[in-house]
């Protein structure tokens, strides 16, 4: 059988363009490496502005949710929150999260293929052909979501992107305030560490936005979860790759896409990567439908479309995030202390408010070496 669609990657990309274009009644069939449910190292907040995507209740797949945050800067000077949204951040845990998506494209009539790794891809005629341990697949397109260590965007001829590391601790107790996100600054140069309660879990993720990678981020975690009421015994320890946005890109070539983490969509502020993909993933759905209808100029309209939603909101991203980690102190005193500063970060985490919309008061901290107050 030839499918119209092979999507390489489970995630939330890969997941959110099979069920997209299963609604579409285009033939698809999903592959993943791991066996589902499978755990996906992540901070695991959501912005929940990813429903107005979709036609089905997320409830099931949210652990919990999100109205207060508290930042402090090397765990003192601490400020309190709540956030002014119409929706709280959604706090999810990625194997339930992740596994729920697919079910929803399984039940628009996707074909899972878990635990099934891709070992090669070859453009034969006017389709792909992925070579899997279980035999050949043949699809007229393709759709690489695998991540930001996957292959497909290597096999497909993409350029390499320099990846950074993100470290998570893992509880599974959810610690002493399970309702509050927090993020703390100053402890970890270059970078910060969030806290997000998961229901019965607590993720402590770190990570650096520029500069070298740090030796001792492990050990800096550890000292932080100790000193916030977590035992690090109770933890496990993962390593992530994170493949930044670094500019506009090309994300088409000869009947396929790239999606998620293999297209670098994550947020260089604060390394958001859920919403992006699955943004990427709506949208890469629409672009192959059109494609098989005959638009020829559909493909790289995805890229357009892409680089002009997201290309330009991370400009700005960058932008905040060079003066923000390069003064970190002066920006959590002039910037996150400010009394509008959550609101607006709360707004922009919850996709009521754009990078783009705080430009210029941002750009016009920044000419005075301060972080923006983001509004």
């Amino acid at each position: 059988m030839t499918f119209d669609c092979i999507v390489v990657g489970a995630g939330p990309a890969g997941a959110s363009a099979a069920y997209h274009l299963a609604k579409r009644g285009r033939s698809v069939i999903l592959l993943e490496k791991q066996a589902l449910p499978r755990y996906k190292p992540c901070a695991g907040g959501v912005s929940p502005e990813v429903a107005q995507w979709f036609d089905f209740d997320f409830s099931p797949a949210i652990a919990c949710k999100v109205e207060n945050l508290r930042y402090t800067w090397k765990l003192g000077d601490p400020i309190e929150a709540r956030l002014e949204t119409m929706e709280p951040m959604w706090m999810v845990q990625r194997d339930v999260f992740d596994h729920f998506l697919v079910q929803q494209a399984q039940a628009q009539g996707v074909e899972l293929r878990d635990n099934t790794t891709a070992t090669g891809i070859e453009f034969k005629g006017d389709r792909w052909h992925v070579n899997t341990a279980n035999g050949m697949i043949e699809a007229r397109y393709l759709i690489a979501a695998d991540g930001a260590a996957g292959s497909m965007r290597h096999w497909l001829g993409f350029k390499q992107v320099k990846q950074r590391m993100g470290t998570i601790l893992e509880s599974s107790t959810a610690g002493n305030q399970p309702t509050l996100a927090k993020f703390e600054f100053g402890m970890v140069k270059n970078g910060y560490i969030s806290s997000f309660p998961k229901g019965d879990r607590c993720s402590i993720a770190g990570a650096t936005f520029r500069g070298n990678e740090p030796s001792d981020l492990r050990a800096t975690m550890t000292d932080y979860a100790k000193q916030t009421g977590i035992n690090p015994a109770d933890c496990q320890h993962f390593i992530q790759s994170i493949c930044l946005w670094d500019g506009n890109q090309k994300l088409h070539t000869q009947n396929a896409l790239l999606a998620g983490e293999a297209a670098c969509m994550v947020d260089p502020l604060i390394a958001e990567g859920v919403r992006p993909a699955m943004f990427t993933g709506v949208k890469a759905a629409e672009a192959i439908d059109q494609a098989l209808f005959g638009n020829l100029g559909a493909l790289e309209n995805y890229t357009q479309v892409v680089n002009g939603r997201w290309g330009e909101e991370m400009l700005w991203a960058q932008r905040i995030a060079g003066a923000f980690y390069r003064f970190p102190g002066l920006a959590y005193k002039k910037g996150i202390k400010r009394p509008r500063a959550t609101a607006a970060f709360g707004q922009i985490l919850c996709g009521q408010l754009r990078y783009s919309d705080i430009a210029s008061t941002a750009m016009s901290r920044l000419t005075a070496g301060l972080i923006p107050s983001m509004g």
